[in-house]
């Protein structure tokens, strides 16, 4: 006869199962960025050698990422309400571009490693991840906010406690898919405090809010969408599309899948119908106003004003 399992362990062993696939998810992710990486070809490895050999690999505020030694792979996007300037969430820093910037510039201390990245509002940023060069901090940032456009941040909660992989704010409310833990969580005051919600089916890739209501969700994850109409207390299966989400307004939800095709829906994702084609591998999506940006494996950015049909170079990292 079998021995029925502890309720408490099984909540312990389920937890550790979701901390280890969530890093294995991710340990993926960065292999996959490294190959990228390697394949750009020599002329990036020998810009990278230069820089370190001349002491220029430290960077500094205002370089771009080429006179920095490279921004690394892109986790992130927003662009700022106050100014239009599109920010790049990246490996080895922050980057602004400014409207007509065709390079991005490092914003605050460089080595500032940026995973989770929200704009909430104006010059108000919400981001996670790692410390950068002269930052005496633990390796774990928790939740960290920005009111000066990304030159300084400070800690909000969850200090040396949690790495926000995904992060989504609008307004007060912030979602984030905590990786060192493998915990989905939501906060209604900013940050300060928080609460663990079940998370989405799968692994998460990327999440939405609803733009009306910040309750409705669209998570995608490994094995497909799903949406939340609770602020993720609970979830309903949508379908088997592997893809970033971006949504544009409440009648326009973006899909973009691994080989550039772009699709939307004005139903919250029951329907979709395709719109456009993207050469090259996407790793970050989103939206602002009537606009989609693209960030690929070779840190263009690219934007979109007629809903993917056609794509541009917006600025680079």
């Amino acid at each position: 006869m079998a021995t029925r399992e502890d309720p408490k362990k099984r909540i312990r062993r389920e937890r550790e199962e979701r901390k280890q696939a969530a890093l294995a998810a991710e340990r993926r992710k960065k292999l996959r960025g490294y190959a990228v990486a390697a394949a750009l070809g020599v002329a990036v490895v020998a810009a990278v050698l230069v820089a370190a050999l001349s002491g220029g690999g430290t960077g500094g505020a205002g370089q771009t990422a080429a006179e920095g030694g490279g921004g690394g792979h892109v986790h992130g996007l927003g662009v700022n309400p106050a100014d239009g300037a599109i920010f790049v969430a990246a490996h080895n820093g922050l980057f602004r571009a400014a409207p007509g910037d065709a390079q991005a510039r490092l914003v605050g201390p460089p080595g500032k490693d940026v995973m989770g990245f929200s704009i909430a509002g104006p010059n108000r940023f919400f981001g996670s991840g790692h410390p950068g060069e002269g930052e005496n901090l633990p390796s774990s940032l928790g939740l960290i906010l920005s009111t000066d456009a990304g030159r300084t941040f400070n800690p909000v909660s969850l200090l040396g406690e949690a790495d926000f992989h995904v992060l989504r704010a609008s307004g007060n409310r912030v979602y984030g898919f905590d990786s060192s833990n493998g915990r989905f969580m939501a906060s209604r005051d900013g940050g300060r405090t928080w609460t663990e919600l079940p998370e989405p089916p799968g692994t998460l890739v990327d999440l939405a809010i609803d733009p009306r209501d910040a309750d409705g969700l669209i998570a995608s994850t490994d094995s497909g969408l799903s949406a939340s109409s609770d602020a993720g207390r609970s979830w309903r299966r949508l379908g088997e599309q592997v893809a970033l989400v971006a949504w544009a307004a409440p009648e326009r939800l973006f899909t973009l899948d691994a080989d550039g095709r772009v699709a939307v829906s004005s139903d919250g994702g029951q329907t979709f119908r395709p719109t456009g084609q993207l050469s090259g591998e996407p790793v970050a999506f989103m939206a602002a106003g009537n606009d989609l940006y693209v960030a690929l494996t070779d840190n263009r950015i690219m934007r979109s004003a007629d809903g993917g049909v056609s794509w541009s170079v917006r600025t680079q990292v």
